[in-house]
């Protein structure tokens, strides 16, 4: 079978990468890229699961991040986001550990209310750990809990690094600017890519990787878009490289602006910057003067500009062709999903792989399956634009006030009633993502879950004593994150890898 992807970065390489490794020589593949094109790769920034991707390339951590210039990522720090001057932190893991069927917070909330003075965030050992810098595997063997991590790496070397990692499993990379798109005249399938040069590529399975232009699976395929932009109002980023401040810290930073907010990436050898922002409440020269007057040391570039709109293909599969990528639609990268969408749609991809004739039942069961990991991320951002008691600008006081999903309004409502948090249909975020931020941006429980009221006052002291010393030792263990990362890329390769982070969302 021929499987034709059309376009490279991260979307195009990760996608024949998984391709070559799960079919081997069964599959006949061709990628086609032109140098004339540039790409995106703004994402450097990732969540735990790209740990799975990874593992599954069989790729060697420490290869990985010398060859990506990358670090460790605990999790998010989001400063001003529920009011200037106050930060929180979405850290990955768990925070606390659950007796029974009731989440540790339900416990917290009433050890809270009847006056206990630690705060949430000190059950959280990535939270903890990412204050002080602090990474590794802890030395204490009884610690249940080790702290759940992903990376921060230059998103063009990955590419490169998977695209020698797929050309040594039998790819074959086509130089090429794609003119045309072929279509059969009775199916309407794709059968084949026109080059400039006058080349031709023909295939069975076609991969649209070609970016927000959707060469493909919009161009050629009428797919169609569905708009989300009236709850996630921006439409543009600037991106810029720069030097960093020494620190090295293993999170993102997003801080809040006047009409959007503003990433701090660091890497080994440069800091990723960027201000996403929306063209109906600022300018585009306010949005570079504020993102280049806040930047952590000299800037190494000028501010790369990008407009989008925020939403997804109405058929992210249609016919014989598979958006993946911004092909596939665009959700900014406020929670690093990017590429997990990316990781996301190659995991179904493989799961319902088709023969020549792309059964219509494999086809409506991914875009079933794909439309609700979309959904479901996309409530997760509007919810940290919506919940919030910023009102300093037209931008905020729009986002506070607009309609929400139904989906959405259904999990706040339970979450203020009861403190309860639902996961459904294995959605990306688990409970402890959606606890830190809707606390973190001020969302406040009127109760707990009524199991608790059976623990007496002396067992609640005890469990929430334990769960504190737990957090401790576990931080207490970890190296200095710039250190570990030292040793760590500088290690002999057949040396014995230290055993990775649990993978946790």
């Amino acid at each position: 079978m021929r499987v034709v992807i059309a376009g490279g970065g991260s979307a195009g390489w990760m996608a024949a990468a998984a391709l070559s490794q799960y079919f081997g020589r069964y599959l006949s593949i061709v990628l086609v890229e032109s140098e004339e094109i540039g790409i995106v790769g703004v994402g450097e920034a990732t969540i735990p699961q790209i740990r799975l991707f990874n593992a599954g390339l069989g790729l060697d951590e420490r290869e990985f991040l010398r060859e990506t210039m990358g670090t460790f990522k605990l999790g998010i720090e989001f400063v001003g986001w529920r009011r200037e001057g106050m930060r929180y932190f979405h850290g990955f893991g768990e925070v606390g550990r659950a007796i029974g069927l009731v989440p540790f917070h339900h416990y917290w909330l009433r050890y809270a209310r009847e006056g206990g003075p630690l705060p949430l965030d000190r059950f959280s050992p990535n939270t903890m750990a990412a204050r002080e810098n602090r990474y590794g595997v802890p030395a204490n063997a009884r610690a249940a809990r080790l702290p759940a991590s992903a990376y921060h790496f230059d998103a063009a070397r990955y590419a490169a690094f998977l695209r020698r990692y797929a050309e040594a499993r039998g790819v074959t990379r086509r130089e090429g600017k794609v003119v045309n798109v072929r279509l059969d005249g009775e199916s309407g399938f794709i059968v084949g890519l026109d080059l400039a040069d006058g080349g031709r590529i023909d295939g069975d399975l076609f991969v649209d990787c070609s970016g927000f232009r959707g060469l493909l699976i919009e161009q050629a395929l009428a797919a169609g878009y569905e708009d989300w932009s009236h709850w996630l109002p921006c439409d543009r980023a600037l991106a810029v490289p720069s030097t960093g401040d020494g620190k090295l810290e293993p999170y993102t930073r997003s801080t809040a602006r006047d009409a959007g907010w503003q990433w701090h990436i660091p890497l080994r050898h440069r800091t990723g910057n960027g201000h996403v922002y929306s063209s109906s409440f600022t300018t585009d020269d306010e949005a570079q003067r504020v993102l280049l007057a806040n930047l952590p040391g000299e800037r190494l570039a000028d501010p790369r500009p990008l407009r989008f709109v925020t939403g997804k293909r109405r058929e992210i599969w249609k016919r014989n062709c598979v958006a993946l990528g911004l092909a596939s639609g665009f959700l900014e990268p406020l929670e690093s999903t990017s590429i997990h969408l990316i990781q996301a749609g190659i995991a179904r991809l493989l799961a319902l792989f088709p023969d020549r004739h792309c059964d219509p039942v494999l086809v409506r069961e991914f875009n079933r399956q794909i439309d609700w990991e979309f959904t479901a991320v996309r409530d997760f951002l509007i919810l940290h634009y919506h919940v919030t008691e910023r009102d300093g600008s037209e931008f905020w006081r729009y986002c506070r006030a607009m309609p929400i999903p139904e989906s959405l309004q259904e999990k706040l409502a339970m979450f203020r009633s009861s403190g309860r948090i639902v996961r459904q249909n294995m959605e990306l975020f688990d409970t402890p993502s959606w606890l830190q931020v809707m606390w973190g941006q001020g969302l406040r429980p009127e109760g707990h879950h009524p199991m608790v009221d059976a623990a007496s006052a002396a067992d609640l002291a005890r469990y929430i004593a334990m769960n504190e010393r737990e957090t401790s030792e576990q931080v207490a263990s970890l190296s200095d994150h710039a250190a570990y990362l030292a040793r760590l890329v500088a290690s002999d390769a057949s040396a014995p890898l230290a055993r990775p982070a649990e993978v946790a969302g």
